[in-house]
Parts: C-alpha cells; sequence; structure tokens
C-alpha cells in the first residue's frame, strides 16, 4: 500500500522492475519541497520557492537524447544528428540496469497527465529518484483530480534516475548521460542528469510524433494567450527570444507557455499544466507575473542565493540558463481550462543579434513556412563556451530538439491551418537594434509589447508597409508609442553601408541553413526566403 493524506492507492513498482522501495506516492509540493531540503538537497529562499542546484547538468544534452528505431518508429522519425537512433535489446539491457539501481532506495512516484483539451489526454506515471524531480512533475504536467486517481491508468511511464551513470560502451550510449524514448514500449528513460527539463521534454517530445502521426493535430514549441474577445494568440520562438515573458500580458489570460497542440477543429490546447522560465536577469519591473510566481510551490534551478536567502538574479556563475518551475496557477490570469479557440495572430520571435531583422514585420503564408522551418535566432558571446562574437543558430520549427518528424511534415500542417483560419503571421525581432551585439542595444521591451499590442488590436491592418531590399519583410511605417525610425532596422544605424553587409552576411547564412530542406519545399516556400 502506498498512501499520502490525500489518496490511498493499491500499486506496485514491482511491475516495472524495481524492487524494495519505500514508494511516496502523489506527495504535496510542500511535503516535496520539506523532504528536499531534509535531506540537503535544497534550500528554501526568502520568497518560501525552494533551490536546488541540477548538478553537472544545467540543461539539455542534444546529444544524448535517443528514439529507439523499430517498428513503429523506423520509417516515420527524421533520423540524424537530433532523431538519433537507439538499439531496442540496448534499451532493454539499459532500463534493466536502471531499474536495478532504484530498487531499494526511496522512490517518488506521481501520477499526472498531459493535454488540456480531454479528446487529446495523455496519462502518464513519473518515478523519480529525487523528491525535487518528482515535485517538477508536479508543476509542469496537468494535476488530475483525487476523483480521476481512483481509476487512473497510465499509458506512458517516465523512470527517472539522475545518480545512475551508464557505461558507454556497454549500454550504447554517447556518455553516462541519455534520455531515450521507447514509443514501443510508451518509456522515457532519463540516467546520469539532474537536470528536470530533461523529464518535460520526454514526454512533449513523443507528442510531437503521437499527435501529428495518429491524431491530425499539429503539435508546436509556442506559449499561447487568449484575449477578451476570445481570439488566441500563439508565440514561437526558441530560448531566449521573449517567449514566456512576452506571453504573460496582464491584458490577456495566458493559455501556455511552451507546449501545445492545434486540433483538426481550430482548438489550441495546452500540454502542460505550468511554466518552465528563464530567470536570468529578471525583475519585478520587466516581468512581474514570472516574478511573482517564484513563491512556495516553485523551484528555482541553479542560481546564486545570499546569506539571507535573496536570489541574485543577475549572478550567471553556475549557468546563464537559470530556471524556475511553477504551476500554471502562480499566476493569475490564466485560462480555464488551458484551451483556446479562434488563432488569430502568430508571432515568430527571434532575438537577432547581427541587428539586422525588422523589429516587427507581416509574413506572407510563404515567408511564414520558411521562417517557421528555418527556426532562427542568434547566440552571442557568453552563451556558450567559444563564442565571443554572434553567431547564427537555426532550429526548425523552433524546437528542433523535440520535433521527431521531418520539419517540412509539421511546416505544411501549419501552412494550411493558417490559411483555413485566416491567422495573420508575424516575425517580431526582440534581439538588437542599431548595430550588432557589442555595437547596439537590445530592442527595449516595451517597444515589443507595444508592437505586438498593436498586431492583436488589428491597428497594424490600418497602416502603410514598406519592403524589406534583402528579406522581402513587409515593415509598418508606424506604431503607436514607438518611434518611426526604430520600425526600419537600417535606419537604426549610423552606418548603413555596414548595416547592407551585415544583412547579406545574415541572408547567406538563412539560405545555406534552408538547403537541407529545399528538396521537401513548394516553390511558394522557397519563394519565402531572403534575396541575396
Amino acid at each position: 500500500m502506498v498512501e499520502n493524506n490525500k489518496t490511498t492507492k493499491m500499486f506496485s513498482l514491482e511491475n516495472y522492475g524495481i524492487k524494495d522501495t519505500k514508494t511516496h506516492y502523489q506527495l504535496s509540493s510542500e511535503e516535496l519541497h520539506k523532504i528536499t531540503v531534509e535531506k540537503g538537497q535544497g534550500v528554501e529562499v526568502s520568497s518560501g520557492a525552494l533551490a536546488v542546484n541540477t548538478g553537472e547538468f544545467t540543461g539539455r544534452s542534444p546529444k544524448d537524447r535517443f528514439i529507439v528505431k523499430d517498428e513503429v518508429t523506423k520509417d516515420e522519425i527524421w533520423w540524424g544528428d537530433v532523431n538519433i537512433p537507439f538499439d531496442p535489446e540496448k534499451f532493454d539491457q539499459l532500463y534493466d540496469k536502471v531499474t536495478e539501481y532504484l530498487s531499494g532506495k526511496d522512490i517518488y512516484v506521481r501520477d499526472a497527465y498531459a493535454c488540456a483539451d480531454e479528446e487529446y489526454q495523455l496519462n502518464i506515471r513519473v518515478i523519480n529518484e529525487y523528491p525535487w524531480s518528482n515535485m517538477f512533475a508536479h508543476n509542469m504536467f496537468l494535476r488530475p483530480t483525487e476523483e480521476e486517481l481512483k481509476d487512473f491508468t497510465p499509458e506512458w511511464t517516465v523512470v527517472n534516475a539522475p545518480g545512475f551513470m551508464a557505461d558507454p560502451e556497454v549500454d550504447g550510449t554517447r556518455q553516462h548521460n541519455f534520455a531515450i524514448l521507447n514509443f514501443s514500449k510508451k518509456i522515457a528513460l532519463i540516467g546520469g542528469t539532474g537536470y528536470t527539463g530533461e523529464i518535460k521534454k520526454g514526454i512533449f517530445s513523443a507528442l510531437n510524433f503521437i499527435l501529428p502521426v495518429f491524431k491530425d493535430t499539429l503539435s508546436m514549441h509556442c506559449s499561447a494567450n487568449v484575449g477578451d474577445d476570445g481570439d488566441t494568440a500563439i508565440f514561437f520562438g526558441l530560448s531566449g527570444t521573449g517567449k514566456t515573458t512576452l506571453s504573460a500580458d496582464p491584458e490577456r489570460k495566458l493559455i501556455g507557455d511552451d507546449e501545445h497542440g492545434w486540433t483538426k477543429d481550430n482548438k489550441v490546447f495546452n500540454f502542460e499544466g505550468g511554466c518552465y522560465a528563464k530567470v536570468i536577469n529578471l525583475s519585478k519591473e520587466n516581468e512581474p507575473d514570472i516574478f511573482n510566481a517564484i513563491k512556495p510551490g516553485a523551484i528555482l534551478e541553479n542560481v546564486i542565493i545570499d546569506d539571507k536567502g535573496d536570489v541574485d538574479f543577475e549572478d550567471v556563475s553556475i549557468t546563464q540558463n537559470t530556471r524556475v518551475s511553477y504551476p500554471i496557477y502562480h499566476i493569475n490570469n490564466i485560462q480555464q481550462p488551458s484551451v483556446g479557440e479562434n488563432p488569430k495572430n502568430i508571432f515568430f520571435l527571434t532575438a537577432d543579434a547581427f541587428g539586422v531583422l525588422p523589429p516587427i514585420s507581416k509574413l506572407t503564408p510563404g515567408q511564414a513556412a520558411y521562417h517557421f522551418i528555418s527556426g532562427y535566432t542568434a547566440k552571442v558571446a557568453g552563451t556558450e563556451a567559444g563564442i565571443t562574437e554572434p553567431v547564427p543558430s537555426f532550429s526548425a520549427c523552433f524546437g528542433a530538439p523535440f520535433m521527431p518528424l521531418h520539419p517540412t511534415r509539421y511546416a505544411e500542417m501549419l501552412s494550411k491551418k493558417m490559411q483555413d483560419a485566416g491567422v495573420n503571421v508575424w516575425l517580431v525581432n526582440t534581439g538588437w537594434t542599431g548595430g550588432p551585439y557589442g555595437v547596439g542595444s537590445r530592442m527595449k521591451l516595451k517597444y515589443t509589447r507595444e508592437m505586438i499590442s498593436s498586431a492583436l488590436e488589428g491597428k497594424l491592418d490600418k497602416v502603410d508597409y514598406v519592403t524589406h531590399p534583402i528579406f522581402g519583410l513587409e515593415m509598418p511605417k508606424v506604431c503607436l508609442n514607438v518611434p518611426s525610425e526604430v520600425l526600419n532596422p537600417r535606419e537604426t544605424w549610423k552606418d548603413k553601408e555596414a548595416y547592407d553587409v551585415k544583412a547579406n552576411e545574415l541572408a547567406l547564412f538563412f539560405k545555406n541553413n534552408f538547403k537541407m530542406f529545399e528538396d521537401n519545399a513548394s516553390e511558394e516556400i522557397l519563394k519565402g526566403g531572403p534575396i541575396v
């Protein structure tokens, strides 16, 4: 018998090959917080949130993410550097080693589900070695009611053992850490890394296969919110582009901040039950919703804390990828349930460190597909070892590490849905203006918010546009509360010829990156790219 103060449930982990455990089932976040502190695995900060250090890994390890290649996956997956095949027999052997490792330990088990739309609900059982990993699962997945737990049957299982180290020569991994999806056995097996993001991304990567292939539903790495009129807005963007920040709008209800599905009947639903936000340079003034969400029940990762328990959000001595996980109800203005209808605007967010792209531009369907497949942003100095100047970063569909299918399959679905729903698509540069990184300055958040608000309110439908000569993007000439010279990036540079050189340089990066997709792209999509 496994019990807590709310629920009694009969089950044994021996069915999973895990024996002689003390199993803690469905503990509250308060209980998990307390156990974590008592075990010395975390500390409580002044706001009441829990702070943990994830150890060696403070981010995902894409080269150590595998998919078992078998009858279900062999002809569907886009195999390569992103989706790396793993042998079924090696998986079984490694699974047995992990479950043997977990046997005899205190284990934390949580039943939860993904997908807020009942028609698409995916039941999950999460088995964790650490209490704070289980608290993360409580925050990030959707939480069944006590009544739902009585008849709960998991479809997928996450087995999470951060303390287990694989032997690459024996186990078939690249190094001691791994995150492996097995679609036949419906297991996400994670070991050798304490980074909690691997837990949620394992399940969401699975959904990025299941929904398009079996449910005719587009899966998206995006955030979404909804206005008072019921209009849904979708925000695509890689880490650091402002996806979480810009979707947490006090004037609109948040549907979710990271993973969504777009159904055949034109609904947008959240995969998850929480938010996982970057907190580098977080301030109450710029991001009040996220700042105020850091309270009891939230988990801070890899932050620096002073003697008083206060967090220094500017200190990145552990990692640039400092994070907070919290349940979505920590945000006051949320959509309940996390489902929206009537998508009207899509925003592709990019942090262009070259200072080339307009702060906002309107895309044609061909351009939308091209930029969606490209998934551009830029890395700047300090984000990774060896980076001393801006480096272009392309991630197909704004989430390549989580996309098991060929990017054009997602792009074709998006294109069709956009046209069927009459959606406006905007490219928004939250990066640099007035010059590249090191010369120009970061686009002011208040300007970006004003431009997005104007797009949402239809104000940009009534203004004149000018075409960017290299990227072919339609740039508005005016936008309320934004200086007109900011809207055309070339006008913000003192040296106009230097801008032209840099713009052509970035355009060439786009062209070279897109070569791998050309054979699968239509003529309309190919015309959506820049002119070099």
